[in-house]
């Protein structure tokens, strides 16, 4: 429905249906159909973009709002079908970046200062979802992201630049993502393989784009957390995209917000698909299983397999804890080029996230700071020291003969540790 990667990936097949979880499918959108390099450096940065009104954070999300108050929104732009067709060149399908199910998203140039339509290679490039016409529940969630992206600006969030509403044509705006989503890059022919470095880079833009929402003064839970929605500009760094979802989170005394159950098979927490009590917790269980994709190269869940290992989590949570096993689900792409000590501290990470009790998987601001551990260039140095040499091929492990499952372990070197005695984290 509403599902889009809209700057060089999509998914028509994922539509979200109330009660319900829908499944991952495969992207309509394959790497053959990226712009050019030619195309993409013809144009300035999309960070370029001008923001309309003043700086605008969570801090003064005022919840609820009506219609009218979102679509007034000072921070974005109210386009004409027309402006939006001469932007897009008529919607012609050289044009389409992708389609699905919600629609179809086009590539299209506007002027960096007027933001009126400008020839193609010329002012700055832009990604424009049109939706088809389908009833209630689309412009539920078209209104919702034009909510909460009209008012939220940070860099780990897609920039959203306007929207268009006429008749039965409901349009968004949105800065174009060179690189696509990490869906394409992690289970698509055509692109590179992702290095590690890369792997934990996305990773921490990603953390800190839900860090971000979760400890805002009026908290804001995703909801639909996974890979197709993380966007990458051309430096590989992650934005969380596709708002349609988002919640206000739980206000006073309350715990929880009780909602219809929503979202993508195989990402979900299983406490909110059984009860629907959703909390911020719920987005933490999402990262973790997008954190073991990008340790694997596998889908959350892929039904081209047999048995347990068609669910990722199932399959994979009793090799987390264990350092000689490790090995076993890491992506054979990386081709053994990753520190060991690295890889096991992020397998111990998702493994918390993982957590069956919600309380105890860690806040989205210490899965952060555990994840800068790894990048920090201290931790580069522990991880290089020989010792933690990349493994070279499954052989340079020896497998343990006895394993204990990691739902009764107690992590030796748990990389949460460093927070809690960090001045941040006191």
């Amino acid at each position: 429905m509403f599902s889009c990667f809209l700057m060089g990936n999509c998914i028509g097949s994922s539509a979200r249906v109330e009660a319900t979880l829908s499944s991952n499918t495969p992207s309509a959108y394959e790497a053959s159909r990226f712009p050019s390099k030619k195309s993409n450096s013809s144009v300035p940065s999309s960070l370029s973009i001008p923001s309309y009104g003043r700086k605008s954070s969570s801090e003064s999300l005022p919840t609820p709002r009506s219609e009218g108050e979102i679509l007034f929104s000072p921070n974005v732009k109210s386009f004409s079908f027309n402006e939006l067709k001469n932007a897009t060149r008529n919607f012609r399908p050289d044009s389409l970046l992708g389609e699905g199910g919600f629609g179809c998203v086009f590539k299209g140039w506007i002027d960096a200062q007027t933001l009126t339509a400008s020839k193609p290679g010329s002012g700055i490039v832009i990604a424009v979802k049109k939706l088809k016409p389908e009833g209630f529940q689309g412009h539920k969630e078209w209104l919702t992201e034009v909510n909460y992206l009209g008012q939220l600006r940070h860099p780990n969030l897609v920039k959203l630049i306007g929207y268009c509403v006429e008749g039965d044509n409901h349009l968004l705006v949105y800065e174009f993502m060179p690189k696509g989503s990490l869906e394409n890059h992690l289970f698509r022919r055509g692109p590179q393989p992702l290095n590690w470095a890369t792997r934990i880079k996305v990773a921490i833009g990603a953390a800190r784009g839900l860090a971000f929402l979760h400890d805002a003064k009026e908290q804001v839970i995703y909801r639909d957390f996974k890979a197709s929605n993380i966007l990458l500009d051309a430096e590989f760094n992650s934005k969380l995209s596709d708002f349609g979802l988002a919640k206000a989170g739980p206000t006073g005394d309350r715990t929880h917000v009780s909602t219809q159950v929503m979202g993508t098979q195989g990402y979900a927490a299983p406490e909110y698909v059984a009860t629907g009590r959703l909390t911020a917790r719920s987005d933490v269980y999402s990262f973790g299983v997008v954190l073991l994709e990008l340790l694997s190269g596998r889908r959350a869940v892929d039904n081209t397999k047999v048995g347990i290992e068609q669910n990722l989590v199932d399959w994979a949570k009793p090799y987390l804890g264990d350092k000689r096993k490790l090995f076993r689900i890491m992506d054979t792409k990386l081709e053994g080029q990753y520190p060991q000590k690295g890889a096991y501290t992020a397998a111990n990470l998702a493994w918390q996230c993982l957590s069956n009790e919600p309380k105890l998987r860690p806040k989205m601001s210490e899965v952060l700071t555990a994840l800068e551990e790894l990048q920090s260039p201290k931790g580069v140095s522990k991880l290089s020291h020989p010792e933690h040499r990349a493994i070279s091929s499954p052989m340079a492990v020896s497998p343990m003969r006895h394993h204990r499952s990691p739902l009764h372990m107690t992590p030796s070197a748990s990389p949460l540790q460093a927070y809690q005695k960090s001045p941040r984290g006191r």
